[in-house]
Parts: structure tokens; C-alpha cells; sequence
């Protein structure tokens, strides 16, 4: 009998780069982008081309708190949350 990890079937290759997207380029929406939230990330990156950069500093800290927790959560919950369950915001 040969051991198996735990193989789950979260994608864990998008949590550090959400993660760390989110932090350096929040403003942008390119972590929604990455996790497959494609209608998020266009509103993200519209309101900060749309406001001339003002609105950009909205969504940077939506995005600094979005990466925050993106890198915070485990492996599943991320997967179940944000890949499966589709969730948009925080």
C-alpha cells in the first residue's frame, strides 16, 4: 500500500499571486482577474480609469484588504469562497 497525500481539489497556484496582485496592484483589479472574477475586475479597473486615478485610491485599498485576506485564508476555503462560490467582494 503506497501513501497518497491529501490531494484537494483547490487550486492553490492562484493564492499567492491574488494575493500579492491584490496588495501592489488592488487599484487595477487584476487579482479578481487572476481568480476568475472577470465582471469585478473590469468594474475595478473602469472606476479607476474612469475617476483619472482618484477612484484608484478606493479600489487600492479594497484591493490591499481583498489581497490581505486572499493570503490569509487556507487553500479551501479560498477555492470554495472565491473559485466555486463566485464571491465578488471581501
Amino acid at each position: 500500500m503506497s501513501y497518497q497525500p491529501h490531494q484537494s481539489p483547490v487550486d492553490a497556484s492562484k493564492k499567492i499571486p491574488a494575493g500579492i496582485c491584490g496588495i501592489l496592484f488592488g487599484g487595477l483589479g487584476v487579482h479578481k482577474f487572476i481568480l476568475g472574477l472577470t465582471m469585478q475586475g473590469i468594474i475595478m479597473l473602469l472606476i479607476t480609469v474612469l475617476t483619472l486615478g482618484f477612484g484608484g485610491i478606493v479600489m487600492g485599498v479594497i484591493g490591499l484588504i481583498e489581497g490581505i485576506i486572499y493570503l490569509t485564508k487556507s487553500d479551501e476555503d479560498l477555492y470554495n469562497t472565491y473559485i466555486l462560490g463566485k464571491k465578488g467582494w471581501f
